[in-house]
């Protein structure tokens, strides 16, 4: 059957491991037709961060399947296996996998998994009916197709996926499932281009927006990016041979990805010549929390104890947990002062300085005889200004999570916070405006009202989870309601468990 000629109960856009997550546990399920679109030609995850040595800060378990259902041919072990390669990890004794394994592990399943479509780009999605699918599927002569489609229609109608509608005694908040009735008539109708260039429209009933983040970049050096000497850390692998050839390289910024590259410009440093600078508003070069009862805030439990604060206490309680997931991990500070320690040995002095409370505030360029650039800085401590000047500027200062162009048509329908956010649901539901309609899911993209766990892989297949069992209304995949041994608050004036 086409695939334009169907109408599916669910359409992901992206596929970054979230959504392949959610493919890879929707993939057993005979009874719920998914199809899932990335404009990338094929898997990528990170490209420019791949620098050898560098590791998850998750363990293995947190694949795209494992944490939900261990038995998914999907699992990170399952790819060993298939590789010939798990003696080799078995020997291998780490829990935290090379970063490279963990793109090509991911791209393997991609490539398995029969719901996943690369090559196509989303453009618009917008609300349509069943009349104009079927409408649709009947002018392109796909009777076949048409009468299929027409005939899934009533079962589809309750939960948007061909199976029992969730009992009436069920938590309608729960983090589990959730079915309403309503509109069999709506879908939504999503455009986009092949790589060919031709026109694509598909129908679903639901959507599963995984776009995942893009590289935040402040006002003061948009203007600058052209000139291809100041860049994004998430271009840095691309970029290797340039910072060979530079005079000077600055790094700004305080995360993990910050340390990695100031550290693989260090250890680069006797071959390239270059002074190297390392600026971070941060108080310091600070490690991530990383105890294990720190770590339990990346659970299930501390999600829905977080979801339930009122939105104006979550904003403020998340100030306050950088150092949770901002941070940088021990061990690349450790291989950074270990790496300064050899280079000062016997008197070395390398060309090197890292300075925290540092806040750049405006750059301009230099002379073109002289290349390069001029920082204008504050020391936010000593409140004084200072002036510093580089050849090249990596810009290490995260990612942000912007509304897709392509939900334009949709706006006025979804309901936002008073920061123009997306109001989400304990399922990871949008809120809609209107009675009936689809859902659309939403993944990494609830930082705001589910939590520091959002963007952590190690919560990927619980969060499909739930929006699996949300959309078939039934319980698929098994959500626990106590995973961790401590407790983060009090429920009805008693203890929570």
């Amino acid at each position: 059957m086409n695939e334009q000629t169907q109408i599916y109960d669910i359409v992901g856009i992206g596929i970054g491991p979230f959504n392949l997550g959610l493919a890879a546990l929707l993939d057993p399920l005979p009874d719920v037709k998914a199809l899932f679109l990335d404009r990338k030609p094929a898997f990528s995850w990170h490209p420019g961060m791949l620098l050898d040595g560098t590791t998850l800060q998750v363990p293995f378990l947190a694949d795209l399947v494992t944490m939900a259902d261990p038995t998914n041919p999907y699992s990170f072990l399952n790819y060993l296996k298939e590789q010939g390669r798990l003696y080799a990890f078995y020997f291998f004794e780490r829990f935290l996998i090379p970063r490279k394994e963990y793109d090509a592990y991911c791209r393997w399943a991609s490539e398995r998994i029969a719901s996943c479509r690369f090559g196509v780009e989303v453009t618009q999605v917008r609300v349509a009916t069943e009349a104009e699918a079927l409408g649709r599927m009947g002018g392109q002569g796909d009777a076949a197709a048409s009468a299929a489609s027409r005939a899934s229609i009533p079962a589809l109608a309750v939960a948007g996926g061909g199976v029992e509608q969730v009992g009436a005694d069920a938590d309608p908040g729960a983090f589990g499932h959730r079915a309403e009735q309503r509109s069999p008539g709506e879908l939504y109708r999503i455009e986009a281009v092949g790589s060919d260039g031709r026109p694509c429209v598909y129908y679903a009933r639901n959507l599963a927006l995984g776009v995942g983040s893009v590289p935040h970049v402040g006002e003061a050096f948009k203007r600058h990016l052209p000139d291809g000497n100041v860049f994004h850390s998430a271009q840095f692998g691309e970029r290797l041979e340039q910072c060979q050839r530079a005079r000077s390289i600055t790094v700004v910024g305080s995360g993990q990805s910050a340390a990695e590259v100031f550290l693989h410009l260090l250890n680069g440093q006797a071959d390239g010549g270059y002074r190297l600078d390392w600026l971070t508003r941060s108080p310091g070069f600070f490690p991530m929390e990383y105890s294990k009862l720190g770590l339990e805030h990346f659970s299930p439990d501390y999600t829905r104890y977080f979801y339930n604060l009122p939105p104006e206490r979550r904003d403020e309680v998340r100030s306050k947990q950088h150092l949770l997931y901002k941070g940088i991990s021990a061990g690349t500070i450790a291989e950074i002062y270990d790496r300064l320690y050899e280079l000062t040995v016997d008197g070395g002095c390398p060309d090197v300085r890292l300075l925290a409370h540092v806040d750049v505030q405006a750059i301009e360029s230099l002379a073109d005889a002289e290349r390069g650039y001029r920082l204008t800085c504050r020391h936010a401590e000593q409140d004084r200004t200072f002036e510093h000047e580089t050849e090249l500027l990596i810009l290490a200062t995260g990612y942000a999570h912007p509304v897709p162009g392509f939900l334009e048509p949709l706006r006025e329908r979804v309901r936002w916070d008073a920061q123009g956010r997306y109001e989400v649901e304990p399922d990871y539901r949008l809120r809609l405006n209107g009675e009936g309609g689809g859902r659309i899911y939403v993944l990494n993209g609830e930082l705001h009202s589910h939590g520091i766990g959002a963007p952590d892989l190690g919560l990927g297949a619980h969060r499909s989870s739930v929006i699996i069992n949300s959309l078939t209304g039934r319980d698929i995949y098994r959500v626990r309601e106590r995973n961790v041994f401590q407790q983060f608050g009090i429920a009805s004036g008693r203890d929570e468990g």
